[in-house]
């Protein structure tokens, strides 16, 4: 028997409810401006998918399966690319054709991080809708779907090669050169703007969050050296000096492509779509993508934002950066968490036992020795 305080609410009513009370709880910092837009994000996912005119409390686990499957299976929008009547070449940030071409192919499906992540969402918000009277069980409890696991880091997560590092910074910094040249409408050009998103990923390692909530009043020039004051979780701000060749580009976007681009809509914001909007996550993915498709294909990679957050932590470790600096760069709170972001290099244990610290006596004994290295005593005898 359902007991009286519970309310039949529909699925839409909830949602609304539970959006109302995330971004009540981001307002006050008790949440994470990136975690509250995803949440939010979620759950009006799960109304769509679950049937927004449906009475929350009448949905069972096999309900909530179904939903499941039904995301899994949703073609993720970040990857989609267009067929010939698709979208406009240097397009992106929500600016693709509406409508559909039948010979577009198909989005890829959603990857295992995001399914998980989905189904965190989905499973918060029954644990709020328990107590907030909107249903009298959690149909979590009886859902037999579980994340797949992962197996290790995917392709896409992985850090790129020095190669297809240098390739994919190349292609960018070929975008910059070509943008006074650059053809079609001045207003809709966006050469220096995705060589600078590419370039500040790929130098500096932001969450995809901290780059599109960035605006132009965060960048300052302290004895000389250009700085980026970086809004990361927590409340916490990081200051992260620029390497010279990213502060050049910036200076550039900032003074001919930005005013490009600006509408008046964003006014403070450093990254903004052709029509003049604050760039939103899942468009730096299109900028990624745009500018990869420009790199030599022996040295091209399917990447993601956080992927290359991965490629700043690992080559700055392998080059022997101060674990300290490097995950002050990275805006982490905890030494430790530094282990998740180190992915392995081709050649690196090679490289590393050619020059063994234990082994240097070693070496300078053979090197000096007659005949030069590989000669040992008694050869010749």
């Amino acid at each position: 028997m359902r007991p009286t305080d519970v309310e039949r609410l529909t699925v839409a009513e909830t949602v609304d409810r539970y959006a109302a009370m995330v971004r009540a709880k981001c307002a006050m910092g008790a949440l994470a401006p990136g975690t509250a837009e995803v949440y939010a994000r979620d759950v009006v996912t799960f109304a769509e998918l679950a049937g927004a005119d449906r009475v929350l409390d009448d949905l069972t686990g096999e309900d909530v399966d179904e939903v499941l499957l039904r995301f899994a299976r949703k073609p993720d929008g970040r990857r989609a690319r267009s067929g010939a009547g698709g979208q406009r070449a240097g397009a992106g940030e929500g600016e693709a054709a509406s409508s559909p071409n039948a010979s577009s192919p198909i989005a890829p499906s959603q990857s295992a991080a995001s399914q998980a992540r989905f189904r965190r969402s989905v499973s918060a918000f029954f644990q709020y809708a328990v107590p907030a009277g909107w249903v009298q069980l959690n149909p979590m409890q009886a859902v037999t779907l579980r994340p797949r696991h992962r197996g290790g880091l995917r392709a896409q997560r992985r850090a790129l090669t020095a190669e297809q590092a240098e390739g994919l910074l190349g292609a960018a910094r070929g975008l910059v050169d070509a943008a006074p040249a650059a053809a079609g409408r001045s207003d809709q050009r966006t050469e220096l703007r995705d060589g600078l998103i590419v370039l500040l990923l790929a130098a500096v390692g932001p969450r995809v969050s901290e780059l599109t909530r960035a605006d132009g009043e965060h960048f300052f020039v302290n004895a000389g050296t250009r700085y980026w004051r970086i809004f990361g979780k927590g409340g916490r701000t990081r200051d992260v000096p620029l390497p010279r060749p990213v502060a050049d580009v910036l200076d550039a976007y900032l003074r001919e492509g930005r005013p490009l681009l600006d509408r008046g809509r964003e006014p403070r914001a450093l990254l903004l779509s052709w029509r003049g909007r604050r760039l939103a996550r899942g468009d730096v993915q299109a900028v990624i993508d745009r500018v990869q498709a420009r790199v030599e294909p022996e040295r091209r990679r399917a990447v993601t934002p956080h992927g290359l957050r991965h490629t700043t932590a690992t080559h700055l470790l392998a080059a022997a950066t101060d674990m300290d600096a490097v995950r002050r760069v990275l805006g982490h709170a905890d030494l430790s968490t530094l282990g998740r972001y180190r992915d392995e290099l081709p050649g690196e244990l090679e490289a590393a036992m050619r020059v063994h610290p234990l082994l240097g006596a070693v070496r300078d004994v053979a090197e000096e020795a007659p005949g030069g290295p590989g000669v040992q005593a008694g050869d010749g005898a």
